[in-house]
């Protein structure tokens, strides 16, 4: 049976696996909108937790927008349905003017930012959402619309820093912030620490369908999001060719599996530039200049030498990651100038509040000075 055609309920034995690991987390925070996804999160966390006899303390949380009437009401559905299953809620608002452009993206972000402050305050360790299989693929199509490279097209990861997936997925992130945010293979722990939550997706392998199979199997009422389907948003655009692609052959398990190859091929491209920073005669720490041997830097593959001057403009620079496209205009400036003979192979551009210079066997990235404000001079018109 293919992912698709599955539409069982989830058993409660399968439940027990997607949350393996948790049961020593002291406090959990699920995500809960009252759709079909979220609402299956909350009736399989809530059985899960009865069935451990012990175990964190389960917090839904609900994120008002502030974008529709209906919020609020839908907010004390889920209230009304969190305490039938014993489990705390709170709901949480995006307050202040709306943007009139980027909408679903900036609400996203904020999401993701009043999910990380209830989960300090809940003293938990992990935000759960029910992202699902369905959802995957959809942000792999997206971000193919939106032009992303090799790191957006991984899409979703199953468990992330909190903090890093409220980022844009741009092609290079501040060297700084590498540390201890890689995904973990299945089954691992990623332990939260000061840096904040960590956002785990326990449905990411699973069929929509098969969540709400369970939803239905148990009676259980949801709320539907007019925004899911409103054609003026690209993502729920895309959700209506979905169907079209899957006859295709083109359907979530294989975009899924898609960004699951992508993922792996990133992550060893990844190791590469860890080794290539190596040809920097200057420690990677923030402070000052990097020095990167031209030589060397030119003898790179060109996907590692990109990502390779992105995390020193990221590192050096005031603006933090570069967007890909931008960064690939720069690098081909930079590439010409790195095979012209002295003294026209000279190189001297801004970028991302960084100033990349080239001179002899040199690339020296450091802070760009300020920018002056100047003065226009205004020429009188001709008589």
């Amino acid at each position: 049976m293919s992912a698709a055609e599955d539409t069982r309920p989830i058993a409660d034995a399968e439940a027990d696996a997607l949350f393996a690991g948790l049961l020593g987390a002291p406090a959990l925070v699920l995500a809960v909108s009252g759709g079909p996804d979220s609402t299956a999160l909350l009736l399989l966390a809530a059985g899960w937790r009865k069935r451990a006899k012990r175990g964190p303390d389960l917090t839904a949380v609900t994120v008002d927008h502030g974008l529709r009437t209906e919020a609020g009401r839908e907010a004390g559905a889920v209230k009304t349905l969190a305490k039938r299953f014993g489990i705390a809620h709170r709901t949480v608002r995006w307050v202040g003017a709306k943007p009139s452009t980027g909408l679903q993206a900036k609400a996203r972000a904020a999401r993701y930012r009043l999910l990380g402050e209830a989960a300090r305050k809940a003293g938990a360790s992990y935000v759960l959402t029910a992202h699902t299989l369905d959802d995957q693929g959809e942000t792999v199509l997206f971000r193919m619309a939106r032009g992303s490279g090799l790191s957006g097209l991984a899409a979703m990861a199953r468990i992330t820093r909190l903090d890093s997936d409220v980022m844009q997925h741009f092609h290079t992130k501040r060297a700084s912030a590498k540390k201890g945010r890689k995904e973990q293979p299945s089954g691992a722990t990623l332990h939260a620490d000061s840096a904040g939550a960590v956002l785990l997706r326990p449905f990411l392998d699973v069929p929509k369908a098969r969540l709400v199979a369970t939803v239905r199997a148990a009676g259980l009422s949801v709320i539907e999001d007019p925004s899911n389907t409103d054609p003026r948003f690209t993502r729920s655009r895309l959700r209506t060719l979905m169907p079209g692609l899957a006859g295709e052959g083109l359907g979530p398990a294989r975009l899924a599996r898609l960004a699951h190859r992508i993922r792996r091929a990133d992550a060893a491209i990844e190791v590469m530039v860890d080794a290539a920073a190596v040809f920097a005669q200057s420690p990677w720490s923030g402070r000052g200049p990097i020095v990167i041997q031209a030589g060397a830097f030119r003898t790179l593959p060109a996907e590692v030498a990109l990502r390779l001057m992105g995390r020193a403009l990221a590192l050096v620079g005031d603006e933090g990651p570069v967007e890909l496209g931008k960064l690939e205009a720069f690098m081909s400036g930079l590439a010409e100038a790195l095979t012209a003979a002295a003294p026209a192979g000279r190189f001297r551009r801004t970028l991302a509040g960084a100033l990349v210079t080239l001179a002899g066997e040199q690339i020296v990235v450091g802070r760009a000075p300020a920018r002056r404000n100047r003065t226009k001079t205004i020429k009188p018109a001709p008589k």
